[in-house]
């Protein structure tokens, strides 16, 4: 009897274990995720007894027999519930053809992939607010909360015309590989509204930001779920919505949130990845030409950190249009940027006023400047399959992505065809995460070292499954082994 209760508690403690924050890369060895007992190399005779279980049992069981089909199953369930998600759709068509190997290799882990398909919850709410004008203003709000597995919830909010249910479920199932990936104690969650800020004053936004805040406090805390910027939420953004949060809850301690090494952390992440990207190929960035789509947070703090690595950054853009300096963003140049974009609303071809040497929308389209590297940091899909063509004829080699979902699935495609590499925002927006993880007193240096164990983690993985230099499918992999490990743990829930 008492060693029957020594091995419940040892269970316990195992399945416990993964959910409590790991610690830091250079405090202990990191446990290898493909190898490790219960792992992808299962025996043939648990492998045969999964894989006579059926899938799905709603008209009739539903077996597979290879990993392909067992994908073809998961996607086609996906589509039957949601096929007017066209986002969300895409994420879980492209995810789980990368996880087609993981399937052949343990049948298993098909069980785990349907599960993590369906949020845990799903949170819409109603957003009332009065503008300037004194009229009642309506907007829905959003928090998906999808996997806490890991730990606490944890993810980005997004303000923006274009954020509507798809969006918010694509994002917030690609944040559950995106979270794991760091190996930190990370759920999963994504949230926002489909306000946009760009048109409201100051006044205003306060207000719409209290008022999220009120709904939103009820699902949000330290312990329970952490959101963090976005496109379209900055520090004054998160500002307003943690002092209504203070002011209802009487809670404080995510203070870490508004930190200055938190708004850098997305930008610098990117720069890093692609730093450790060079030196893997022996090459560095310094001289690189560096075209940036976008000019928010996240592709002001990349350029920042590009200019210390020695490269060139040579566009930005917004609504107005592009700005092309030929010789490379200074430091004094993109302080000029900064107090452009300080002002809500302010578009870039002011910037245009005070620089001899910048070029406004010409050539005509962005993507006809030759570069080295493109890094979109703007909406989701704006890189199709003709944008990368036009990339790959214009010398383009790396396309990184600097916003969630910017790359389409058949953009991906011609990027392999046309032999240039791709940095998935899967890997390279994990900035946020590691940077919570290491809270205040984190400095770049410890920032760097992180994002160079994620780097190599993600490629090994890739190689592990015949997917060599694949850091899409490298990064998809280990994030899923690492969740889906803790999930099957603890078993149907």
């Amino acid at each position: 009897m008492l060693s029957r209760i020594s091995r419940s508690s040892s269970v316990l403690r195992t399945a416990a274990a993964p959910t409590a924050v790991r610690a830091l890369s250079s405090a202990e060895p990191k446990q290898n995720l493909l190898t490790h007992e219960e792992g992808v190399h299962q025996t043939m005779k648990v492998s045969k007894s999964w894989r006579n279980k059926p899938l799905f049992r709603r008209q009739g069981d539903v077996r597979f027999k290879t990993g392909m089909e067992a994908s073809n199953l998961l996607i086609r369930e996906a589509k039957r519930r949601d096929a007017h998600e066209k986002e969300y759709i895409d994420s879980v068509t492209a995810t789980m053809q990368c996880l087609s190997p993981v399937f052949d290799r343990n049948p298993k882990y098909a069980f785990a992939a349907k599960t993590l398909m369906e949020p845990e919850r799903f949170i819409q709410f109603r957003v009332a607010w009065i503008d300037d004008m004194g009229v009642n203003r309506l907007n829905r709000g959003y928090r998906v909360q999808y996997s806490s597995s890991l730990g606490p919830y944890g993810g980005s909010l997004h303000f923006g015309p274009h954020v509507n249910t798809s969006v918010i479920h694509s994002i917030g199932f690609d944040t559950i590989f995106s979270n794991a990936l760091t190996g930190m104690g990370h759920g999963a969650a994504v949230g926002g509204s489909d306000f946009n800020p760009l048109d409201k004053s100051e006044s205003e936004m306060q207000r719409f930001c209290q008022s999220y805040m009120t709904e939103l406090s009820k699902y949000v805390g330290v312990d329970q779920d952490i959101p963090w910027m976005g496109k379209g939420v900055g520090p004054e953004e998160m500002g307003y919505m943690f002092g209504q949060y203070k002011r209802i809850t009487g809670k404080s301690g995510a203070g870490v949130l508004l930190s200055s090494a938190f708004q850098k952390a997305p930008g610098y992440g990117i720069a890093h990845f692609l730093n450790e990207i060079m030196k893997d190929k022996k090459d560095t960035l310094q001289g690189k030409r560096v075209m940036i789509i976008g000019s928010g947070g996240v592709a002001q703090g990349v350029a920042r950190k590009l200019v210390e690595y020695g490269a060139k950054p040579i566009t930005l853009s917004d609504l107005s249009g592009h700005i092309y300096e030929p010789d490379g963003f200074t430091d004094g140049k993109l302080t000029t940027i900064d107090t452009i974009k300080a002002d809500r609303g302010a578009l870039l071809g002011r910037y245009i006023i005070s620089s001899t040497t910048a070029q406004f929308n010409h050539p005509e389209n962005i993507l006809e400047i030759p570069c080295d590297i493109c890094i979109p940091c703007g909406g989701m899909n704006d890189i199709d399959e003709a944008a990368v063509n036009m990339l790959a004829d214009n010398g383009c080699k790396l396309i990184a992505e600097g916003g969630n979902g910017a790359v389409t699935s058949s953009a991906r495609k011609i990027i392999k065809k046309r032999g240039m590499q791709y940095a998935p925002y899967t890997m390279t927006m994990t900035g946020p995460a590691l940077m919570q993880n290491l809270g205040k007193k984190a400095d770049d240096a410890s920032f760097q070292a992180e994002i160079a164990r994620v780097y190599s983690e993600v490629k090994s993985t890739a190689s592990e499954f015949n997917a060599r230099g694949d850091l899409f499918t490298g990064s998809n992999i280990a994030g899923f082994l690492r969740v889906a490990n803790v999930m099957m743990a603890h078993g149907a829930v």
